[in-house]
């Protein structure tokens, strides 16, 4: 499987079969080059303007903007029903965490999530390999719930997302805030992964994929 970083909350996964999984694509306002890629599924975790840009998503795909169990070209993808604040959604709306079962690995989006999971969501999103986890705070969960998140889902790789780059117009946090005092930590030069069920024995916990 590669995990590629487009920006924002922005990945492409691409399975070893050549599925091809985009996540939450975002408008020009955003700062980045809008994601442009061809998918085969593509989700959304909410109807916001950095989330839900599919008309820039190219080829015949199938669209997941809903909570529930889908199967999409031997994709299982799961969508929890969550919220983009901390006050039950009554500032910003909804939010659906996927998680992605790919090459035998369980990849979990949180996308604009904006509260700690209640055990019941934890149960039901289960064990996670690969999380993608948003870090800058703002428009959703700041460094510490983060940090606190990650702990409690334990994944064996934690990928950072939603945070200030230096081409990004989001005034919030950069991932420094979520990275200091950590261990196993590495931040690469490029925006993609390879990753096996091997992998995970020698990656660091957090890496932070560099937007290109």
């Amino acid at each position: 499987m590669k995990i590629k970083w487009l920006g924002h909350s922005c990945f492409l996964i691409t399975s070893s079969t050549g599925v091809r999984i985009l996540t939450d694509p975002f408008d020009e306002t955003v700062g980045y080059k809008v994601p442009e890629a061809e998918a085969d599924i593509v989700t959304t975790s909410h109807d916001h303007f950095d989330h839900n840009y599919v008309k820039a998503v190219k080829g015949e795909y199938v669209h997941i903007n809903t909570s529930g169990r889908h199967n999409v070209k031997g994709i299982e993808i799961l969508g929890v029903d969550t919220f983009h604040d901390e006050a039950g959604g009554s500032k910003r709306g909804s939010n659906v965490v996927f998680t992605y079962l790919v090459d035998g690995m369980k990849i979990c989006h949180l996308g604009d999530l904006g509260h700690i999971l209640t055990e019941e969501q934890l149960n039901q999103i289960g064990r996670v390999d690969i999380l993608l986890l948003p870090v800058g705070g703002t428009f959703t969960i700041y460094y510490r719930e983060a940090s606190e998140l990650a702990g409690k889902m334990n994944p064996r790789l934690i990928i950072p997302m939603h945070f200030k780059t230096p081409v990004m117009s989001f005034n919030i946090d950069g991932v420094d805030k979520f990275v200091a005092g950590k261990d196993s930590v590495e931040s690469i030069d490029e925006n993609e992964l390879e990753i096996t069920p091997g992998s995970f024995d020698t990656l660091a916990r957090i890496v932070v994929l560099n937007y290109e």
